[in-house]
């Protein structure tokens, strides 16, 4: 073994080397500056010739944050021209890609408190209200871009739910709702197609929602799954006749736990599992009355009341026309649920919005960001199953 071995101080490596970049950015950029003024004046510095436009003025300093860290950059001033430059935006202080990074925190769930201080931490300067407010402006644009995008294939499953949020309404703090729903495409992958302010989750506020899916171009839809809303209900009858509604199978269940005793709990749990193990929609039902005459028997009226009004639109997933391959994932609103869960995540951050506009774009916003991964472009079903049920229907 060698008697000397060659040690190396990492923070310090890592300190010159990020001293080395920003000298070396600086003075790249300082050059990139000066060819520009070149370019206004059409000579050089120092260079006396009879074609020239403007005279150089010597120049000033300005503070400009970029990746590398931040840097005083030497801007030159012009007599008889105005300098503009393509490398600087005028009044500038960050790297456009700064600001972005900073935005993405912003959407991640990071409050603007947070923000800025990450920014002082980071690059040296703080990132004000008004200037993440400008910026989140630029990106509110072209969200309501992506809100109204056309519809390009059919969507034969499409989820649908509200998610609820505070916000300010005349003079005080109310529960309201935004509108979401997520097809499954043709090809198999999920998309969100649409998300819409639906204040109180009524009539009005889906049949409003889903027309405007449908002037998008909303077609094929053979099954809308959601929780058991008379609004939801209603309007799929209406604007979607040849579509079925699926009550999600998980909030059925809560519905009829809530109406049943604690020490019935896990009976009530147990027969419930039994009627949704069922092969077809008729053992199913068949085993649910089963269910519903052994609840009354224990004296839970109102829960074998929930059982029998509920359970033919909570077996829908059972008919012949959806895939056996399929119901597992179509029976629950379970995809859209866990969507919701981090949508939460990032409005409980911000507690109440002063407004519906502020409250929409930030939800859009954050669903773009969670699902702008693998959860968009992994395919979720095999699609090929239902051609083949509708084939084999025809």
């Amino acid at each position: 073994m060698p008697k000397h071995i060659l040690q190396v101080n990492q923070p310090m490596l890592e300190t010159q080397l990020d001293r080395m970049v920003s000298e070396k950015v600086n003075q790249v950029l300082n050059a990139m500056l000066d060819a520009e003024a070149d370019e206004i004046t059409d000579t050089t510095r120092y260079e006396r010739s009879g074609s020239r436009k403007a005279y150089r003025a010597g120049h000033y300093e300005r503070a400009l944050t970029v990746k590398a860290g931040k840097l005083s950059v030497k801007v030159p001033k012009l007599k008889g021209a105005l300098f503009e430059s393509a490398v600087i935006e005028r009044y500038r202080r960050r790297e456009e890609s700064v600001e972005e990074a900073l935005i993405d925190m912003y959407l991640a769930g990071v409050s603007t408190r947070r923000v800025d201080d990450i920014s002082q931490a980071l690059w040296g300067g703080r990132m004000s209200s008004q200037t993440l407010s400008d910026q989140l402006k630029k990106v509110y644009a072209q969200i309501d871009q992506w809100r109204q995008r056309p519809l390009s294939q059919p969507y034969p499953y499409v989820f649908m739910d509200g998610v609820w949020h505070k916000r300010s309404w005349g003079g005080a703090v109310e529960n309201v709702s935004v509108l979401v729903a997520i097809g499954i495409g043709m090809d198999g992958h999920r998309e969100v197609i649409g998300v819409a302010e639906g204040m109180k989750e009524d009539s009005t506020s889906w049949h409003s929602f889903v027309s405007s899916l449908l002037e998008r171009g909303l077609t094929g839809v053979r099954l809308v799954v959601g929780d058991r809303c008379a609004g939801l209900v209603s309007m799929v009858g209406e604007l979607l006749p040849q579509a079925r509604y699926q009550r999600c199978m998980v909030h059925f269940e809560r519905n009829v736990f809530a109406k049943v005793s604690p020490r019935h709990t896990r009976w009530a749990a147990d027969a419930l599992k039994a009627v949704f193990a069922m092969e077809s929609r008729e053992a199913a039902l068949t085993k649910a009355e089963q269910v519903a005459a052994e609840t009354d028997a224990r004296k839970l009226k109102e829960a074998a009341k929930c059982l029998r009004e509920g359970i033919n639109e909570t077996t829908t997933y059972l008919l012949d026309d959806y895939p056996v391959e399929h119901r597992r994932r179509i029976r629950t609103n379970n995809m859209i649920e866990r969507l919701n869960r981090e949508i939460r995540r990032r409005t409980r951050v911000v507690g109440s919005f002063p407004d519906g506009k502020s409250a929409l774009m930030l939800i859009t916003a954050r669903i773009r960001y969670v699902t702008a991964n693998d959860w968009s472009t992994r395919r979720y079903l095999d699609m090929s199953r239902l051609h083949d049920t509708m084939n084999e229907a025809n």
